[in-house]
């Protein structure tokens, strides 16, 4: 591989992290923090502007982990188009931005446009902060107008179809958090 091609590599590789550092108020600092990726293969092509990463892929950039069978970034003239990760599942984990709480993301498929922040967690959803906790067939999540949708599998002939959400009582300041 040519040192061009290892750049760009890197290159795509840092796109990628940096896109999972925006959505769900993750932790800022990880942007400044360099790209760790490894995969058992990667492609990329100059000319469409699209690399791919195969085979036991796992993306590290600070308090991020994502993991993935496979992952696709595609650019466009200004930068970051779209990234795609599909696996069973694509897992994802970071500390959300000032609080010892970790945002951890479950799908088949991961969808990211980088021209709207339009995040999409695509078959078998699962969105977990701290405790609380989304589940369904689709999440999505606009990292500009922080807008959430979840939607379940309106065919499902069971309620494992429906939307499930879990979400924990806070701690009020006046009153000391409950033990375990």
């Amino acid at each position: 591989m040519s040192a061009m091609h290892t750049t760009r590599m890197f290159f795509y590789a840092a796109l990628c992290g940096s896109l999972l550092a925006t959505p769900a108020h993750a932790e800022k600092a990880d942007r400044d923090k360099p790209v760790n990726l490894e995969a058992d293969t990667v492609t990329l092509d100059d000319i469409k502007k699209i690399s791919v990463y195969q085979g036991n892929v796992i993306l590290s950039q600070g308090t991020l982990m994502l993991r993935a069978d496979r992952v696709q970034v595609t650019q466009n003239a200004e930068g970051l188009d779209k990234i795609s990760a599909s696996g069973r599942p694509v897992t994802f984990r970071q500390k959300a931005e000032g609080s010892d709480e970790y945002i951890e993301g479950f799908a088949n498929r991961l969808e990211y446009n980088g021209v709207s922040s339009q995040l999409e967690l695509i078959g078998q959803a699962r969105l977990r902060r701290g405790s609380d906790e989304l589940r369904g067939e689709q999440i999505s999540y606009n990292a500009e107008t922080q807008f959430y949708k979840v939607s379940g599998q309106p065919d499902a002939q069971t309620p494992a179809g429906r939307v499930r959400a879990v979400i924990r009582p806070k701690p009020r300041a006046d009153q000391p958090a409950a033990k375990p």
